[in-house]
């Protein structure tokens, strides 16, 4: 049965990659906002974007979960995938950020599809 649910998970996550760019991307843009918006660079500051990785850091790092870790396997996936589906919230907040920081797009990260 292992073998079963690790080809289905991979399976997922193959059909889900552009989920999985949109975190990665976010992650990476999150940390140089931030520098602009502390430094008066960048204008105006995305709230719901620092609220929303204050959620998700904040559900990584208190005790209570939806589904306790002690659980294992399945109170960690919980963790991966309601932190995932924030920085996936997140990288749409930051899109001003994107266009400003990146005007002629040449060098910013690309697009995936919108869902």
């Amino acid at each position: 049965m292992a073998p079963l649910s690790t080809w289905w998970l991979l399976r997922r996550l193959k059909s889900r990659a552009w989920a999985v760019k949109r975190i990665f991307r976010a992650l990476k843009l999150f940390l140089p906002m931030t520098r602009d918006v502390i430094k008066g660079r960048f204008r105006p500051v995305p709230w719901s974007a620092f609220a929303l990785m204050a959620v998700a850091l904040f559900y990584l790092v208190l005790p209570f979960d939806l589904i306790p870790d002690f659980l294992m396997l399945i109170g960690v996936v919980d963790d991966v995938v309601i932190v995932g589906w924030l920085l996936n919230r997140i990288d749409r907040r930051l899109a001003g950020y994107r266009a400003w920081k990146y005007p002629d797009n040449e060098s910013a990260p690309s697009s995936p599809p919108a869902a």
